[in-house]
């Protein structure tokens, strides 16, 4: 397959910077796309340390002039893979949601997907080929307790990937969401002193509790199978796969 410039929103750590890792080391060429330009270019040097040819880039996905510039701020680089990575998390009942805070994580989670993708967009039609990688979460399907606008903002991607993947028909772009349980990140580390704290349990008890409880597998999701999916998307044989929601959830959901 041919190498592929990929933009990773939120590379610098975490499942992007797992992403990066994987599809790097199958030679594409990684942009890693963070609000924090040190963090980026800290990622950018481990992965050329695995010689993974990598780009370090400063965006806020939130800020729509910058995401709307994207082309020309990359050029002669053209994206050939978006993938919408970047998010945080807030645990909180509703009654003590911020919301501020609320309206934070669908700005990054929800809009900042469809303003990246509406920038990138035109050079992929004008290619033939591109592909966006939604990373969602086992909370694009269910819900949860205490995470109102994570859980609003991922269900939301789901009808964003699908209204764009109908737009997309005509040509060879693919628009997918890849839905993994929770993978031992820094993101789920905090929600589980959060959900500890929410709960008036141990850390241990919300893995073993809550997290862990509705998965027959009984184990969290590693980085690589997110990154073997995704590298799997980029292909021809996944030239038809689109508008899906791909999840990894350790038979979670077939409750």
């Amino acid at each position: 397959m041919e190498n592929k410039n990929i933009l990773i929103t939120g590379g610098a750590s975490g499942i992007g910077f797992g992403i990066a890792e994987h599809l790097g080391r199958l030679g594409h060429h990684i942009i890693i796309a963070d609000i924090n330009l040190a963090a980026a270019e800290l990622a950018s040097i481990k992965l050329h340390k695995e010689n993974i040819k990598a780009t370090a880039l400063e965006l806020d996905v939130t800020n729509a002039i910058n995401v709307a510039s994207l082309p020309q701020t990359l050029a002669p680089i053209t994206i050939d893979v978006l993938i919408n990575n970047a998010g945080i998390q807030h645990v909180s009942k509703l009654e003590d949601f911020p919301s501020h805070k609320w309206q934070q994580l669908i700005d990054i989670m929800l809009v900042a997907p469809a303003l990246l993708s509406q920038a990138l967009l035109p050079a992929m039609r004008h290619q033939n080929y591109g592909r966006i990688i939604n990373i969602g979460s086992v909370h694009s399907v269910i819900a949860s307790p205490f995470k109102s606008a994570y859980v609003a903002a991922k269900h939301g991607l789901l009808g964003f990937s699908k209204t764009l993947a109908l737009e997309t028909g005509d040509c060879d772009v693919t628009v997918n969401t890849l839905c993994p349980a929770y993978v031992k990140t820094p993101l789920v580390e905090n929600q589980i002193a959060a959900q500890a704290i929410e709960n008036d349990i141990s850390e241990q008890e919300v893995v073993d509790k809550i997290m862990l409880a509705p998965m027959p597998k009984k184990a969290f999701i590693d980085i690589e199978e997110v990154g073997a999916l995704a590298a799997f998307l980029l292909t021809d044989a996944a030239k038809n796969i689109t508008a899906q929601a791909l999840v990894i959830d350790g038979g979670w959901t077939a409750r």
